[in-house]
């Protein structure tokens, strides 16, 4: 080892630095709290040379995770972005430094820092070394439940979706505190991992007074579960990553014997939740019904169709799309059937803007057709009729094309099927060359006081906007959808980091990728259907 090498690894002990409770404004909201916990103790156990490259960083404040891998440059990450971390390859001598100074690592590979709420995983070898270690910094968010917290005042369970790193846990943890503190309820925390309440004994003051059980082992977690409930009378149980068939099982125990349950689980969606044959049932689970020819008829369905198997373990499921973003579905045995006939669901959506005050953007449907404050889809159509459209919808295609009716009503996922009976329709749509001349069969229909919705050419495009109107969508899922892609404009533009969208369907995405044509923006769409989505990012 050169001199000037040994120099830098025996580098200056640097800062000791520990964050205090602020006031920050930002993605987390101005009326929020933001706590770093122990940032120096963390720096504590990394190498003298990487210790020192990091704290020449000018934003520490927002470190995400500290990567070191045998062989490689040190990697520091941050929202939007990574930094190479001196110019030399991380050493077995330094991995081995950092182990030395962390808790036991367990069979789930993870070890943490005693009284704080860091978490190191590691990556071993063939034989079983320890060759690669994630350093992820744990901090705890004061008031990161303030958009959810009418949902848990109800004493409903709900489960918390999301990809990784969105915010799960960090919530978990303000439930349990706000729960425990101020309602001042019997919260037990089962941690399996020691991430919601920290490593050691001790827990972590971020969950309050809650009371915390560890689990020796991840396949352990549903019996510690049940113990919770058995041995120590909580009121509410909180857990994070529900990821077996026995947890869902036990979940469902605990929920049956009248306990909130708070959890998160895999998953980025209901319906991505719905599909996974291991952890359905905290939905209601599915299986295969056959129904009589009668029944099947009148559904216009095939004899065998997939119903709900049971009651769900959770009330209410909500989906974290980001940080400050949240689709919340209040009734999820209602939402878990719609989806299982094929039907379009409307979670309500809740942002928290810059100001840090929660804002619903979107209401949610208390029933098929019908908006909570009782306007309806479909009211009148442009052209004719004055009566409410019925919760589904018979189009009668006149001159238009079946196929991309068929599309629209797919894509566009209301609640409407195609009839070739022209005295059964409920909505007529017609090409305005056809409906000029309004030959017999045509006026008979619009006779019936039905909805008529004339286009002027048989494209895709504009079929599509006839069925949009039909449904009012036009004044609810487009403004929304152009409204979050001009608000992901801004932050690309102001922060330069790549903005994901929620999914649309065709039609939106063509008018998110023009709104970002304007902007001198790049847009892609990514993912695949229902999931495909715009993806914004500077060119």
């Amino acid at each position: 080892m050169t001199t000037e090498r040994k120099r830098k690894r025996d580098g200056s002990e640097g800062m000791k630095k520990k964050m205090a409770i602020s006031a920050e404004p930002g993605h987390i909201g101005a009326k929020q709290l933001r706590v770093t916990d122990n940032l120096a103790q963390l720096l504590d156990v990394l190498p003298p040379l990487v210790r020192r490259c990091l704290e020449e960083q000018n934003n520490l404040e927002d470190l995400l995770e500290i990567v070191l891998d045998l062989g490689r440059e040190a990697e520091a990450r941050f929202p939007g972005s990574v930094v190479q971390l001196c110019d030399i390859g991380v050493t077995m001598e330094e991995i081995d430094y950092v182990v030395s100074r962390v808790g036991m690592f367990g069979k789930d590979n993870r070890a943490g820092i005693e009284r704080t709420l860091h978490r190191i995983s590691a990556i071993r070898n063939r034989q079983g070394k320890i060759v690669g270690l994630t350093c992820r910094i744990g901090r705890a968010v004061y008031g990161t439940i303030d958009i959810i917290r009418d949902v848990i005042e109800t004493g409903k369970s709900a489960l918390l979706l999301g990809r990784p790193g969105v915010g799960k846990t960090t919530k978990l943890r303000e439930v349990a505190r706000v729960l425990g503190d101020e309602f001042k309820k019997r919260v037990v925390v089962v941690d399996t991992s020691n991430e919601i309440a920290g490593d050691g004994d001790i827990p972590h003051p971020a969950i309050g007074s809650a009371r915390r059980m560890q689990v020796a082992t991840p396949d352990q977690q549903h019996a510690v579960m049940i113990e919770a409930v058995e041995n120590h009378m909580p009121e509410v149980v909180v857990i994070d990553e529900i990821g077996t068939e026995a947890d869902a099982f036990a979940a469902r125990t605990i929920a049956e014997r009248g306990v909130q349950l708070i959890a998160t689980a895999h998953g980025n969606s209901l319906e991505n939740l719905l599909m996974n044959p291991t952890l359905s049932d905290l939905v209601g689970g599915i299986h295969a019904v056959t129904l009589s020819d009668d029944e099947a008829k009148r559904r216009r369905t095939q004899k065998t169709v997939l119903e709900r198997k049971a009651p769900p373990t959770f009330d209410v499921v909500i989906e974290i799309i980001e940080v400050d973003k949240l689709a919340i579905h209040h009734d999820v045995s209602t939402v878990v059937d719609k989806l299982l006939r094929g039907q379009p669901v409307r979670p309500e959506i809740r942002v928290r803007n810059p100001e840090g005050e929660v804002e619903v953007v979107q209401a949610a449907e208390t029933e098929f057709g019908r908006r909570p404050e009782g306007e309806e889809y479909g009211r009148v159509g442009p052209v004719t009729g004055q009566r409410a459209l019925p919760s589904v919808v018979k189009i009668f295609p006149y001159g238009v094309s079946r196929n991309r009716l068929e599309r629209a009503i797919r894509e566009l996922r209301v609640p409407a099927y195609i009839t070739k009976d022209a005295n059964e329709a409920n909505a007529v749509i017609a090409l305005k060359a056809h409906f000029r001349k309004e030959p017999a069969k045509l006026r008979d229909v619009t006779s019936r006081d039905i909805p008529t919705y004339v286009v002027k050419s048989n494209t895709y495009t504009q079929i599509a906007t006839s069925v949009r109107e039909m449904f009012n969508l036009r004044g609810s899922d487009e403004d929304a959808a152009l409204r979050e892609a001009e608000e992901a404009i801004e932050r690309a533009l102001e922060f330069g980091e790549a903005q994901e969208l929620m999914p649309q369907n065709s039609y939106m995405r063509r008018l998110q990728h023009q709104l970002v044509e304007k902007s001198k923006l790049t847009s892609v769409s990514i993912g695949a259907e229902p999931y495909r989505r715009l993806r914004i990012m500077k060119p």
